[in-house]
């Protein structure tokens, strides 16, 4: 039985005194004991956040990583290590604005999962198709190749202790969110491919669904087979909205 997860990706907001607010009404929240519930700040309060979730059940991750594993001359960037260090869980790897604002490739995607496993962490694979992808029908072609990226360079044992995400890159942050019927369409085709390599690890993979999830929207999405929670933008930097997500998917 796969554990929902959802995800807070609180991107670049957040200052000392509204994150502290935040995490001082999330916690005070009801949140459902068969839910993994993580929030991912910006690098510069993780470990605020790490010590303010310290006595909670919340995890706490990165939203991104280096591709070296070890310390080195990479000024601005942060290794896994170092994120391990912290008491960080989890990094988002592979997020559609890093793809694209980053310029970031498939392969250094992989390299930044594998020096996440490397570290102790868990990554989260971030993937999706952009809306001229979908109506050219090339969606599930897209999302297989970016799923291929870390399943056939790596193995399928790599995805035994990892996350997917489907984020339909045209409704991120647009209030735009795909039905719930071709969300599901897409994390049956991811769960079927990694199937192929192994239909253990393929029943066990949990893949998230993201883009636009909202306390109104969240239960029909969670409703579905193949979806195992979510990865939330804007709503989780709401506790009321945020909890009720979860809420909805412990139901």
């Amino acid at each position: 039985m796969r554990r929902p997860l959802v995800a807070g990706n609180w991107k670049m907001h957040g200052s000392c005194t509204s994150i502290k607010q935040l995490l001082s009404e999330l916690v005070d929240e009801r949140l459902p004991e068969n839910v993994e519930v993580a929030v991912f700040p910006g690098l510069v309060h993780l470990q605020t956040v790490i010590a303010q979730l310290a006595d909670s059940s919340i995890a706490v991750g990165a939203q991104d990583c280096a591709v070296q594993l070890e310390e080195g001359a990479l000024t601005g960037e942060t290794s896994a290590l170092q994120l391990k260090d912290i008491e960080c869980s989890m990094v988002l790897v592979g997020h559609s604005e890093r793809r694209q604002l980053q310029e970031e490739t498939d392969s250094v995607i992989c390299r930044k999962f594998s020096a996440a496993q490397a570290a102790g962490l868990i990554p989260v694979l971030c993937v999706g198709e952009t809306l001229a992808e979908r109506e050219a029908g090339n969606a599930v072609a897209v999302v297989q190749r970016q799923v291929d990226a870390v399943l056939v360079e790596l193995g399928v044992e790599s995805l035994v202790h990892a996350v997917v995400a489907y984020e339909p890159v045209w409704a991120i942050g647009t209030g735009l969110t795909a039905t719930p019927e071709q969300a599901q369409e897409i994390h049956a085709q991811i769960r079927e491919h990694v199937a192929k390599y192994s239909a253990e690890v393929a029943k066990e993979l949990r893949i998230l669904y993201g883009g636009s999830v909202k306390a109104a929207n969240a239960a029909e999405l969670f409703a579905q087979a193949d979806i195992d929670g979510g990865l939330v933008g804007g709503a989780s930097l709401n506790a009321k909205e945020f909890s009720a997500i979860c809420r909805a998917a412990g139901n």
